[in-house]
């Protein structure tokens, strides 16, 4: 393998992000024109059932001539998501002790107000 070979696998710079069972890795890398490109591998972990792990992997190549694009819709997307249902996780999946009661905000108002509106003033 020539160095130019290598230099064409090796990382430049490269972040973690752990997230639970995900993992998040995000790496630059080099073209053979030598010029950068960006990797974002999601690695999530998986129990079988005789309690070994196995991975299972995920990659997005993203190249310099998109970066404005991808950017601009990641900040729109994550935008709209936070606008419409906040940044608290409601998951069952995320949150052993998940109530929906207690993050269905509107339904507990309506309730308060039902309650208080049965009792007649004395």
């Amino acid at each position: 393998m020539s160095d130019r070979d290598y230099k064409d696998q090796e990382d430049i710079f490269s972040k973690v992000v752990r997230a639970g069972r995900r993992t998040y890795f995000f790496d630059v890398r080099s073209t053979k024109a030598d010029d950068y490109y960006l990797t974002i591998t999601e690695s999530k972990k998986f129990t079988n059932d005789d309690g070994s792990f196995h991975f299972k992997k995920h990659k997005i190549y993203l190249y310099k001539e998109d970066f404005a694009e991808f950017e601009s819709t990641l900040a729109e997307m994550t935008q709209y998501i936070i606008k419409e249902k906040g940044d608290t996780v409601i998951s069952e999946r995320h949150q052993a002790d998940y109530n929906p009661a207690d993050h269905n905000t509107e339904a507990v108002a309506t309730e308060s107000t039902e309650t208080a509106q049965s009792f007649t003033d004395i």
